[in-house]
């Protein structure tokens, strides 16, 4: 689906917001409430205005907004633009990255978006908050659909695949959120339907990149923010919380319904812990522990091509759309220390594999295609525990610059059985295995809207999680520049 109507609409919505905002005062019965807006600069007046101030596009509570993220690079090992992918290319290694490439760079820093969302005043210091957001390809202006993406190359002989990659976007026109809700200061908010699973609103967080395609792989990859499987960093049907009690907040989010509710998984649970301690030694403490259960988590992917030793080889035979399902268990814990200019993160998931409760027959996946290949025995020898360890540093240089690096570790244990059993080689993807990545990156804030940044991340993997690549590293020097409103 084109993104060209959100478009319209949003050039549609700024000609109104604008028209409201210059109309004389004796068309206004009431001036807009204080919380009308997400801050307190006054909503944009004129074109000039939106280009190069901070004000936003809004209305007596509504606000319109966006991000467009486009740049470029080169890739030592990569495969070629997919305009439905949520990154749009393999930043991060891949099993079908094969080849050097200079590519366009979608989504580098940020997905890019447009959305409405709302708060409105209900009384008793009650609002009323709803958000609803697209999520596309600035290049394409697809939006996004990661499960398709894979599909489509389902057929496709691995080295001349582009870059596909299983999301939680699936092509909605809320492919983004599409939640409402009601908050308050005192008692906490309450939203319901789509929105972020816990574990994907602390990546932005706490993770050094603040979940970057291009310079994280906990961003790139969906497995932390999804509790294992990036199709459950979103789910469609769900009820959230969460309350702060002086320096203290919790949360919870459960998803009800199951596939036929456009979810990835029959049921969801998250609980979460977290506080912000400041005044310590002239900096401030913010941790968070989550829990996290998702049952019959699916994860979508492609399968059948032949391997030598987990080396895919000639004559790559076309590979079949297959579904892993499993049930899913982990715990999240995070740090972050701000002193000054300078930010400390770190970050550690413990995320376990299970056989699935349920068996589940042919189904249609959440972007709509009919998947008949299912796995639902990968785990049944021993549960797969995959542990993800992240730390990094951001410093800012002046308001406007920060510089930013970190390092990030994946360590899977071997879960298979038979003449798998303990192995630590590429043979078998039941392998135990490891990945790791580096990455620097600079961002500079240059006008009130853009930013522009330069970065890069080295990505390798070995052992079982190698087990089906073309090669095993990549590195993706990318530059890029951003606009949000």
């Amino acid at each position: 689906m084109k993104i060209a109507a959100f478009f319209s609409a949003f050039l549609f919505g700024f000609a109104l917001v604008t028209a409201v905002a210059r109309a004389d005062d004796s068309m206004v019965t009431k001036a807009p409430p204080a919380e009308a807006t997400t801050n307190a600069t006054a909503a944009c007046d004129s074109f000039w205005n939106f280009i190069s101030t901070n004000c936003p596009l809004a209305w007596y509570g509504i606000t319109l907004y966006g991000t467009i993220d486009t740049g470029g690079g080169w890739q030592s090992n990569t495969a070629p633009l997919n305009g439905l992918s949520s990154f749009g290319v393999n930043y991060m290694i891949q099993k079908n990255s094969n080849r050097s490439l200079w590519v366009p760079a979608p989504n580098g820093l940020s997905q890019s978006n447009i959305g409405i969302k709302g708060n409105e005043p209900l009384g008793s210091g009650w609002s009323f908050i709803f958000d609803l957001q697209a999520d596309f390809d600035p290049y394409s202006l697809e939006l996004a659909d990661g499960p398709h993406s894979v599909a489509q190359n389902a057929g496709v002989p691995m080295p001349s695949q582009d870059s596909y990659g299983d999301s939680s976007r699936a092509g909605q026109f809320y492919n983004g959120l599409g939640y409402a809700g009601v908050s308050s200061a005192t008692y906490g908010t309450v939203t319901v339907f789509r929105q972020n699973a816990l574990t994907n609103d602390a990546i932005a967080v706490y993770d050094p990149m603040a979940g970057s395609y291009a310079f994280s792989p906990i961003g790139f990859s969906g497995t932390t923010c999804g509790v294992g499987d990036t199709e459950d960093c979103r789910f469609s049907t769900s009820v959230k919380y969460r309350v702060n009690i002086g320096q203290f907040r919790l949360a919870a989010l459960w998803q009800f319904g199951g596939y036929d509710l456009d979810n990835a998984s029959d049921g969801a649970y998250q609980l979460q812990a977290g506080a912000d301690i400041a005044k310590l030694a002239n900096a401030t403490l913010s941790v968070d522990a989550i829990g996290s259960y998702v049952r019959d988590a699916v994860s979508l992917g492609l399968s059948g091509n032949p391997t030598v030793n987990g080396v895919p080889v000639s004559p790559f035979l076309p590979q079949i759309l297959t579904a892993t399902i499993s049930d899913d268990t982990s715990v999240m814990l995070l740090g972050k220390l701000t002193s000054g200019p300078v930010k400390l993160f770190a970050g550690y998931e413990w995320i376990q594999y299970a056989p699935p409760s349920g068996a589940p027959g042919s189904f249609t996946d959440i972007s709509g295609d009919f998947v008949t290949a299912l796995n639902t025995t990968a785990f049944d020898f021993h549960d797969k525990i995959l542990q993800v360890f992240w730390t990094g540093a951001a410093y800012a240089v002046t308001k406007d610059v920060n510089v930013v690096g970190a390092y990030y570790h994946y360590d899977q244990n071997s879960y298979g059985g038979g003449a798998s059993s303990g192995c630590a080689t590429i043979a078998f993807s039941s392998c135990s295995g490891t990945f790791d990545a580096v990455s620097a990156m600079v961002d500079w804030q240059f006008a009130a809207k853009f930013d522009a940044y330069a970065g890069m991340m080295y990505s390798v993997v070995a052992d079982g999680l190698a087990n089906g690549y073309l090669k095993t590293n990549n590195i993706d020097p990318t530059v890029g520049m951003r606009f949000r409103f």
